[in-house]
């Protein structure tokens, strides 16, 4: 019997190749349900490590390329890749982005309008991630959740983790040394009048955005990156922020409605990159920091 704290994407994906190996697995999570996580409930969903590979370590990109095949067993995976877009006036940092990455072209605004016809006539180039893709994070967890359950899990929804577990996978509640929060914060807009298909990422001179589409008119636009322990609701200097880049992204935007925000403390250690640690009879799979999503399969499949 192997015992884990958390049934976050760290705790599902850890659960799922340790019950895939054979291993009887038992999750305890203190939440009734999968949106009590909030870091992985209110995620991005980008399986994007190229373009993460322009501020994180290559073994970030190196551990991420193998999520979306991952994540294709359980869940919708939309495989439509990553638009990188700057305002005209800060087309020296869409250079500076292509010299720090790899495995993207630059396109011109023709193929930008086929691509995306939404973005029609408002950026005259892009850097096209083609090979990234982006999933719902919420259906995501749900969908591993049971894929979890049907190889003979049982997640103990409710349930405090006991005094000694195999493997915790609880975030900032792990008792780790070295972890720190880095605050997050997002909202998810409603706009059926504009039309995108693939994530979107705007190097904003003030606050880089993302734009995630879930699907009949709902995007989800994020996050900031905040060095804070604070898990009150999102400030008004931060919505503002990600609401007036969105609005860069397409004046019809601002006739958006924002139907729902949230906040997440993502762990992270000092040098951002996610580790398995052993402490007495327990292994720690932490420290993903913003790439949950990305990062939980090849973390998992080092710990099984």
């Amino acid at each position: 019997m192997i015992t884990i704290a958390g049934a976050g994407v760290a705790g599902l994906a850890s659960a799922y190749e340790l019950a895939s190996r054979g291993a009887e697995v038992t999750l305890y999570e203190t939440g009734a349900d999968p949106a009590d996580n909030p870091c992985s409930w209110y995620a991005g969903g980008m399986l994007a490590p190229w373009c993460e590979g322009e501020s994180a370590a290559p073994e970030v990109v190196r551990l991420g390329i193998g999520a979306k095949a991952w994540w294709r067993q359980f869940t919708k995976v939309e495989d439509r890749g990553t638009l990188v877009l700057t305002p005209p006036r800060d087309r020296a940092e869409l250079t500076r982005f292509a010299r720090r990455t790899t495995n993207h072209r630059l396109i011109e605004a023709a193929e930008l309008a086929q691509l995306e016809p939404a973005l029609a006539g408002r950026f005259a180039q892009a850097l096209f991630f083609e090979d990234e893709a982006h999933l719902d994070p919420r259906q995501a967890l749900i969908d591993l959740s049971k894929a979890v359950q049907a190889l003979g899990v049982e997640i103990r929804y409710g349930t405090p983790a006991p005094a000694h577990v195999d493997v915790d996978c609880r975030g900032m509640a792990a008792p780790l040394p070295g972890l720190r929060p880095v605050r997050g914060e997002m909202a998810l807009i409603e706009a059926p009048e504009v039309e995108i298909t693939r994530t979107l990422r705007l190097l904003h001179p003030r606050i880089p955005v993302y734009l995630v589409p879930r699907g009949k008119g709902i995007y989800m636009i994020g996050a900031t990156m905040i060095e804070s322990s604070s898990w009150r609701q999102i400030t008004l200097r931060s919505l503002l922020e990600l609401l007036g880049a969105c609005f860069a992204l397409h004046p019809a935007l601002g006739e958006a409605s924002v139907i729902e925000t949230g906040t997440g403390l993502r762990p992270a250690f000092a040098d951002n990159m996610p580790r398995l640690t052993q402490l007495g009879q327990t292994t720690h799979v932490n420290g993903l920091y913003r790439h949950g999503y990305l990062l939980a399969p090849a973390l998992a499949q080092q710990l099984a």
